[in-house]
């Protein structure tokens, strides 16, 4: 069996993330209006870029190395990529730790909301079972409040255990790339 290494170019002990390209501006989203080293990737290389990191253990070291045809190397553009590379997955760090910040403040909520409830429910229960104790559906009432006291839990138990880890975990990616080695190269 091939491991997933094996498929790729490496150099000085760094897997090679390689993007050829005919000119720079296939690198950046055409929509965006900002500075030219400032601008989103499109979309497009950025899955790339991020899909080949996902695909390896986190400690493993890249290089990014985007091919670029000869006449356009010595532009200002081209000299500027290695940064662009940098600041649209810096960017994308700052969107994952709002994303992050924003499903930690629903948690919050839907954790207080549950307890709540479920607090309720079980005082609810509590009493119909006292008091209607010689009723079978009072009992088989008492026993469904508290089903749903505990239902009520089921969103803040899935935002906490589920739902931050997969942002935690893009967000290393983000920042990982952030800080990779980024050459500019002439196509081969």
């Amino acid at each position: 069996m091939t491991s997933i290494d094996s498929l790729y170019r490496k150099e000085d002990g760094h897997i090679l993330i390689e993007i050829k390209l005919p000119s720079i501006l296939n690198l950046f989203n055409s929509f965006d209006p900002a500075p030219f080293y400032t601008k989103e990737l499109d979309r497009d290389a950025s899955d790339y870029i991020v899909g080949i990191v996902r695909d390896f253990p986190l400690k493993t070291q890249f290089r990014i190395i985007v091919y670029l045809p000869a006449d356009a190397l010595g532009t200002q553009e081209a000299q500027k990529i290695p940064e662009a590379i940098r600041n649209h997955f810096k960017y994308m760090v700052l969107v994952q730790g709002q994303k992050l910040r924003e499903r930690c403040i629903y948690g919050k909520f839907t954790l207080l909301v549950g307890l709540t409830f479920l607090a309720i429910a079980m005082i609810a229960s509590q009493a119909v079972a006292d008091t209607f104790s010689n009723y079978p559906l009072a009992r088989l009432f008492a026993i469904a409040l508290e089903v749903a006291g505990w239902v009520a839990m089921w969103e803040p138990v899935t935002v906490h255990l589920y739902q931050l880890w997969p942002i935690i975990k893009e967000r290393k990616i983000y920042e990982k790339i952030s800080r990779m080695e980024v050459e500019v190269r002439p196509c081969p």
